[in-house]
């Protein structure tokens, strides 16, 4: 929490009431237990005990749902990770934590310790060998308990209610902000984040382009992870003023972003779409990408069975060599392993796979490395890099697929018990006909599939290259070509053979204007 003045503290000085106080809020505007208010309670409780404060654990944003030992400030001092203390000071039982078994194990944990807990709803030092005592203190813990259920149904029936009304609430999708007309008001236009919207987009342009296994979803999030793109959560928290925590992407987290309707702008409930009086999904800002891709994304990333892929190309094998993956013998045919002190090496005669691998070759790293790049770069480093741009199309037949899923909603909704009245039932009839009539329309249309479609980026292979000074990028230019190479033994006419494949030259250049 920003602007939130940590309160005055005397050293540790071994006194038997050197405390720690205790604050913590979930949300930055809840007033009732303001950060100023509960430094006035702690430091009250403190000062009729005869004890001071020698520290201040304060947790802004954090639920009273974690458990204390996991929260980011008391969590070191319940450990001792953070030096010698007598006890803690809270405002409240329920500024602990709103868990009746977290609440105990912390209480107990300080008690066992010969510590001292103190809270401003209860007069004197908790004393757990009292069985009021303990009492009392589970009856508050259950209190908190109980009142943070209540709050966290009221607040989804809460949302509920909004978003079936149409309204948004909650988070916004990644790609998204929300705009207030008053700060803390409610939205009044949701629109494109220019960060998170560019990177997104760009995922999903690389992921449908591809054509030859490389960029992999997986492929992706490490990408990301490697430029240091905020991850969505780390994204909401910088949008909202909170310091980022450095969250890794997830192939979950990616994949669900892609996936969802709500890339498409639609405001959703539950996982589907908001539908309005037309039984039309409602839309609460521009899609990052229209239907089509939508169902390409779907496809594309639909789980499915490993392919065998073909020798020297596919996926780029991120590994530590540059040509890991990529390196085969000549003698046996098998693939050859890279390190660093045996270089690039066929291994398949001592693993029992290839007998008869005499003189089983190998090279060293950098003498590979340097003599392929040469020949990759001498025959192919002068074409122009041409960057693939994936097509809709005429989009008529996601357009018919949103229709069709629109209409499957209504008779998934009339089968639940709606549209029972005579007036609500002529206007299903009517909206449930008005598609099927949209979607006979639409089938009359000829259609252009989707497809992929190259443009020159006016900068060369070679340029390409030197610009992408990291391995898992260049690895992603082989992969384009598909570069395989052949290592021979000592004595043969060449030792190092590179095979590759024009990635551009079987498509179909724009023409010249």
């Amino acid at each position: 929490m920003e602007n939130v003045e940590t309160p005055a503290t005397t050293p540790y000085d071994g006194c038997g009431r050197c405390l720690v106080g205790v604050r913590r809020l979930s949300r930055k505007n809840e007033a009732s237990q303001s950060p100023e208010k509960q430094r006035d309670q702690v430091l009250a409780i403190v000062k009729a005990n005869d004890a001071h404060v020698i520290a201040w654990a304060d947790d802004w944003e954090v639920s009273g749902a974690m458990d204390p030992l996991k929260r980011p400030k008391l969590g070191p001092w319940l450990t001792d990770r953070m030096g010698p203390y007598d006890g803690i000071a809270g405002a409240a039982v329920d500024r602990i934590g709103r868990n009746v078994r977290d609440v105990l194990n912390t209480a107990y944990a300080i008690h066992e310790r010969g510590q001292i807990l103190l809270t401003a709803d209860h007069v004197g030092v908790w004393d757990l060998d009292d069985e009021g005592q303990e009492t009392d203190l589970l009856v508050k813990a259950l209190g908190a308990q109980l009142e943070h259920r209540a709050t966290r149904r009221r607040s989804h029936d809460s949302k509920s209610s909004s978003r079936s009304r149409g309204k948004v609430s909650q988070k916004p999708s990644y790609g998204y902000e929300y705009v207030r007309a008053i700060p803390g008001g409610p939205v009044t236009q949701v629109r494109f984040r220019e960060t998170s919207s560019r990177v997104i987009r760009n995922v999903a342009r690389r992921i449908l382009a591809d054509s030859t296994g490389t960029i992999s979803i997986y492929f992706e999030i490490r990408r990301l992870n490697r430029e240091g793109v905020l991850s969505p959560s780390d994204e909401i928290a910088v949008m909202y003023g909170r310091e980022p925590r450095g969250t890794p992407w997830s192939e979950n987290t990616l994949r669900r972003i892609l996936v969802s309707k709500a890339a498409l702008g639609y405001l959703i409930h539950e996982g589907e779409p908001v539908l309005d009086e037309n039984g039309r999904p409602v839309k609460t800002a521009p899609g990052l990408w229209d239907y089509s891709t939508h169902l390409s994304l779907v496809e594309k990333l639909a789980p499915r069975k490993q392919k065998n892929i073909p020798s020297g190309g596919g996926r780029a094998s991120q590994g530590k060599a540059l040509y890991s993956g990529r390196t085969f013998c000549g003698n046996c045919g098998h693939k050859a392993r890279a390190s660093k002190k045996g270089g690039y090496q066929c291994t398949a005669r001592a693993r029992g796979l290839a007998p008869h691998c005499k003189p089983s070759p190998n090279i060293g790293i950098h003498l590979l490395d340097k003599e392929i790049t040469a020949q990759f770069l001498a025959e192919y480093g002068d074409g122009q890099v041409m960057e693939k741009i994936y097509d809709a199309g005429t989009n008529y037949a996601a357009q018919i697929a949103e229709l069709q899923d629109a209409r499957a909603r209504l008779r998934q909704d009339r089968k639940g018990g709606m549209y029972q009245d005579d007036d609500d039932y002529q206007w299903y009839v009517t909206e449930y006909s008005r598609m099927g009539d949209e979607i006979k329309e639409l089938k009359k249309l000829p259609e252009r599939p989707a497809g992929v479609k190259v443009v020159p980026t006016g900068e060369t292979v070679a340029e390409q290259w030197a610009r992408a000074d990291n391995i898992p990028d260049r690895q992603e230019i082989l992969s384009e070509f598909g570069v395989r190479v052949t290592i021979l033994p000592r004595g043969a006419a060449r030792r190092m053979i590179m095979t590759a494949v024009d990635p551009y030259a079987s498509m179909e250049l724009p023409e010249a204007a």
